[in-house]
């Protein structure tokens, strides 16, 4: 029995010693946190409830050169509200909660007014100090929200809590997709590119601070909205791009890739003087069998140009006096062998010709025969002409993925016996469209290169941070004489050449096609029994009179039988420089203004029967020439007065030149026109020249003066 009592005992002992054991053990723990671990459990402690969060700062705006957006980050809000704020009472809440429901239930449409309502007395009787309303609000929404009973007591007062995000928007949608560029990639791997990508720094701003309290597993409240650090919004950037000539780029690259059925193409418009990149398209070929932006061809896609390339092979002899416009060249009939391997021309026949019909005719044989007798012996001296221009350098363009341009010398170890004949027409060349647009951009401008600029200004809140101005890569790119000469051989082309078929009536085109095979790496030109791929192209510049833009059109491998550049590459250029010089007036070569005095009276044209009855109230006699139109104008010959008839049809440009304002409005709208007037007076020029086809919604431009102003020269 004492056994028994006695194991008992020892029994109990132990627990009461387990017990005071253990009861020590938290007294040394606690005694261990308040002394020594106090200060990092409170740490931990803060973390966990609350959080100094990064407030995101609005990216900044892409504009195009007249200011319309092309790219905008558009504010998403998501709305929360403290239904126990202190200054909601239970009669504002009582009072108030039906007619708050019926608007959320009205503006939202996503629940009844009695959905609203239970929702709002659940966050009521749960204490809810961070109660979620809705998701992407938008700002017009928020704005009537803000007028909502209750919530219109004000920021604190209404227990109205904003939550702002901010998504990334194309307002003009793929319009030039690839310039302006995009968001790609998620968190740490977020990258942007195109112009969104190079001008990050500017455009992506300063992001704020909010200290937050977690009130649930997931969901955090601000604590004291008056701490937080505000964010610094990013700077704006405004592009030299014209959204209508990108528009204009687009669909007349599009409907050409379409009626090839290429591969891809590319189109660029660029201004002589300064460099500015007017218009930029890329389209390529999806699996779905439509055309959209891939890849950034003009800028990226570095490949043998072909025929265009023998502007520089020119420029380098010309500028060496090498040989003249005149130098005869003996074309072989187009074939000649360089090293046992044929080179020929795209057709047969030509003979000895001048240097000047080598070039309008693109002979691949004359061009090979002329620099080849001129360097043979002095290959590199041709190489150091083409540096000497400068095509050989990348241009430091302000977007990325620009191509680099390879243009190899004598000591590379891919210099052959073949090199020279083959670089003068194109081939063992490597540059980008961007490239090849600033060489022919640079004899336009008399020899001074410039660089291709996407980019005009950096503004934050409207003012001027930074002005990129033109920028000089190569202040004479050859000499006066020889860019001349250039200039004659790239007008011979549409006059009498390869690109007469984009010869115009109303102004001068002066350029180059060329066609190039395509090779696809070291496997060659030719893939078995694959047909050979072509790429065309044709780059120049207009008016050539007086160059204002520079234009490239590439497509690649055309599949519908046509494949030479001035079959696919031509027509493309035509169409856009047409439709300029249409809209454009500043691009019009003005014509010769008579300044012989009339003893007779002036008049404006106008209506036959308004200007007979004029002119026989002043006793004089004037009669119509034909009573075909409506219209007239009053001509003199010698002191004899007639009225010579303006013909007007549906679909074609009339003459308004000499017409008053009220009779020019009447004439033009009638027809459909879209009218910008400039001055008052009597109209002196037109931007859309008498005779040529127009359409309902196309803009023109009319100059009006005063009689007594100085004459300006007609269209």
């Amino acid at each position: 029995m004492k056994d028994i009592k006695k194991d008992i005992l020892i029994r109990v002992y132990m627990v009461y010693l387990l017990v005071l054991l253990f009861g020590l053990f938290i007294l040394a723990r606690v005694v261990m946190i308040q002394q020594f671990e106090k200060k990092q459990f409170l740490e931990m402690a803060k973390k966990q409830e609350i959080h100094l969060f990064e407030m995101e700062a609005i990216r900044g705006n892409i504009l195009a050169d007249d200011g319309s957006l092309l790219a905008v980050s558009i504010p998403i809000f998501e709305i929360r509200m403290d239904v126990m704020t202190d200054s909601i009472t239970n009669e504002v809440f009582t009072k108030n909660i039906d007619s708050l429901s019926l608007c959320l239930s009205q503006l939202f449409k996503d629940h009844t007014p009695s959905a609203y309502k239970e929702m709002l007395w659940e966050g009521r009787r749960n204490e809810n100090r961070f109660l979620l309303i809705q998701r992407d609000v938008t700002y017009p929404e928020l704005n009537k929200m803000r007028h909502f009973p209750i919530f219109r007591r004000g920021k604190f007062k209404g227990g109205l809590i904003v939550m702002a995000q901010y998504h990334r928007e194309l307002p003009y949608k793929s319009l030039a997709r690839r310039i302006i560029g995009y968001e790609s990639g998620e968190g740490s791997k977020k990258v942007f590119v195109g112009l969104e990508g190079s001008f990050t720094k500017n455009m992506q701003g300063v992001n704020g601070q909010r200290l937050m309290r977690r009130i649930g597993s997931q969901a955090w409240m601000p604590v004291d909205p008056e701490s937080q650090v505000e964010p610094q919004n990013g700077d704006d950037i405004v592009t030299t791009l014209d959204v209508n000539l990108q528009d204009l780029a687009e669909s007349s690259l599009r409907k050409e890739l379409i009626a090839d059925s290429a591969d891809h193409g590319c189109v660029i418009l660029m201004e002589v003087k300064t460099g500015y990149l007017r218009a930029m398209a890329n389209l390529g070929l999806t699996k779905r069998g439509t055309y959209e932006e891939i890849f950034n061809y003009a800028i990226g896609e570095s490949q043998e140009t072909g025929s265009t390339f023998k502007l520089a092979s020119f420029l380098v002899a010309l500028d060496d006096n090498k040989i003249t416009l005149e130098t005869p060249v003996n074309c072989s009939g187009g074939i000649t062998y360089y090293s046992g391997r044929k080179m020929e021309d795209s057709h047969h026949g030509l003979g000895v010709i001048t240097a000047l019909q080598v070039f309008e005719k693109s002979s691949n044989v004359g061009t090979s025969r002329m620099i080849y007798s001129a360097y043979a012996d002095s290959a590199q001296k041709y190489i150091d002409g083409l540096y000497r221009i400068g095509i050989n350098r990348p241009l430091g363009l302000q977007i990325a993925g620009e191509g680099k341009p390879y243009i190899k010398t004598t000591k590379s170890k891919y210099w052959s016996a073949l090199s020279l004949p083959w670089m003068s027409i194109g081939y063992e060349i490597s540059l980008a469209p961007i490239h090849l647009l600033t060489l022919y951009n640079a004899v336009a401008n008399n020899g001074v290169m410039v660089k291709p600029l996407f980019v005009r200004e950096i503004r934050s809140n409207g003012q001027l941070v930074q002005r990129f101005n033109p920028v000089v890569l190569n202040p004479q790119i050859v000499s006066p004489a020889a860019i001349q000469k250039a200039k004659l051989l790239l007008e011979g082309v549409v006059s009498e050449g390869t690109g007469a078929n984009i010869k115009s009536p109303d102004y001068k085109i002066a350029g180059k096609t060329g066609t190039c095979q395509i090779a696809a790496g070291n496997k060659g030109y030719r893939q078995g029994t694959k047909q050979v791929q072509y790429k065309g192209s044709f780059v120049g510049y207009f008016p050539a009179d007086n160059p204002k833009y520079s234009l490239i059109v590439v497509i690649v491998n055309p599949r519908k039988g046509k494949y030479y550049g001035g079959a696919v590459a031509a027509p493309v250029f035509r169409e856009l420089s047409d439709r300029l010089y249409a809209i454009r007036p500043d691009i019009i070569i003005p014509l010769p203004h008579d300044t012989t005095a009339s003893p007779l009276p002036f008049a404006q044209a106008g209506k036959m029967k308004d200007l007979q009855d004029a002119f026989t109230f002043l006793g004089l006699n004037a009669r119509p020439e034909s009573s075909q139109s409506p219209w007239g104008r009053p001509v003199t010959a010698g002191d004899r007065l007639f009225l010579s008839a303006t013909p007007v049809s549906r679909g074609t440009m009339p003459d308004v030149c000499g017409m008053g304002l009220k009779d020019a409005l009447f004439l033009l709208e009638s027809q459909g026109l879209n009218v910008l007037v400039k001055g008052r007076g009597t109209v002196v020029r037109q931007s859309i020249l008498p005779g040529l086809t127009i359409y309902k919604g196309m803009p023109v431009v009319i100059d009006l003066q005063l009689k007594q102003d100085k004459p300006k020269t007609q269209a």
